[in-house]
């Protein structure tokens, strides 16, 4: 069914150590993600980039030195998603990295609960204390389940923003140590690609549906380090043995037909170690995927 989809650029690379995320939205936009969603009858109106402070602005330590500025951007993309959710749109975040979910997540269930699909190799799921990097790109999920820095945690709205029942992870598999005991004493459903491998990405899919069954509306939050860099060569921290091209688009068509989407961010997309635009080309073929696309 055509829907009204709102996409909002957020050129956010305050949250990691690699530079050139920023311009992933230039980089979807480039790889024609409106015209292919306007090609499957939606309509689309792109409201430009959130304001997010040049990098080399700020203080040099980068690291949690950049909280400041990544809570600005956070609290205007907050903003962006209630704005979207309430006047009926598909509010689709294009990062950047994934720090940006703290608002985008925020936002979208600032009225209404939304289950959260976490499609990542890596779980994001660390505090200051527990982070061997202090990047903030690798805490945003910790944040919205209300753990770690308290300027994250409350921003929008004060305390969790979801709860355990709410939050299905699909990809994992690069997880620090004491990230992995976080995890586990969460509750949150954790697919690992170990589990895609032996069970096969169809089964893992619908039974991460199924776990979120009881909410109205789901929120996809796509890093696309979950493919394989032999794939998606253009992200800024690549882990071997992702998922493939074929299982990612399966994954987006079993959402697709499940009708249940209703917010969507797709982050850490980095031009400067991609080639010729392949990561963004994929992922504007997945979005479609997700948002109708289909063989037949």
């Amino acid at each position: 069914m055509p829907s009204s989809i709102r996409v909002i650029g957020v050129p956010m690379d305050l949250g990691q150590s690699r530079r050139g995320v920023d311009m992933g939205p230039s980089a979807l936009r480039y790889a024609g993600l409106s015209h292919r969603l306007r090609k499957l009858g939606h309509t689309v109106e792109d409201i430009g980039n959130i304001p997010v402070p040049v990098r080399d602005t700020l203080p040099e330590a980068g690291g949690m030195s950049f909280l400041p500025a990544v809570l600005k951007a956070c609290e205007l993309i907050y903003e962006q998603g209630q704005k979207a959710i309430a006047e009926g749109c598909i509010p689709l975040f294009i990062g950047g990295d994934h720090s940006i979910a703290v608002g985008t997540v925020g936002g979208v269930t600032h009225n209404a609960p939304s289950g959260l699909l976490w499609i990542d190799a890596h779980g994001d799921f660390n505090t200051p204390e527990s982070s061997p990097s202090g990047n903030i790109h690798g805490m945003p999920l910790a944040a919205l389940m209300g753990l770690g820095t308290p300027e994250l945690v409350n921003l929008g709205r004060p305390g969790p923003k979801l709860k355990s029942s709410d939050v299905v992870l699909i990809s994992s598999r690069d997880l620090d140590a004491p990230e992995r005991v976080l995890l586990k004493q969460s509750r949150i459903g954790v697919y690992s690609m170990r589990e895609i491998d032996e069970r096969g990405i169809a089964t893992v899919i619908r039974e991460a549906l199924a776990r979120l069954q009881h909410l109205p509306r789901l929120h996809v939050s796509l890093d696309m380090d979950c493919l394989d860099p032999m794939d998606a060569p253009g992200v800024g921290t690549p882990v071997t043995g992702g998922l493939t091209y074929r299982e990612a688009h399966v994954l987006m068509e079993i959402l697709a037909d499940a009708g249940c989407v209703g917010s969507i961010d797709v982050v850490e997309i980095n031009p400067i170690l991609d080639e010729r635009n392949r990561t963004a080309e994929i992922a504007a073929e997945l979005l479609a995927s997700l948002l109708g696309k289909s063989i037949l």
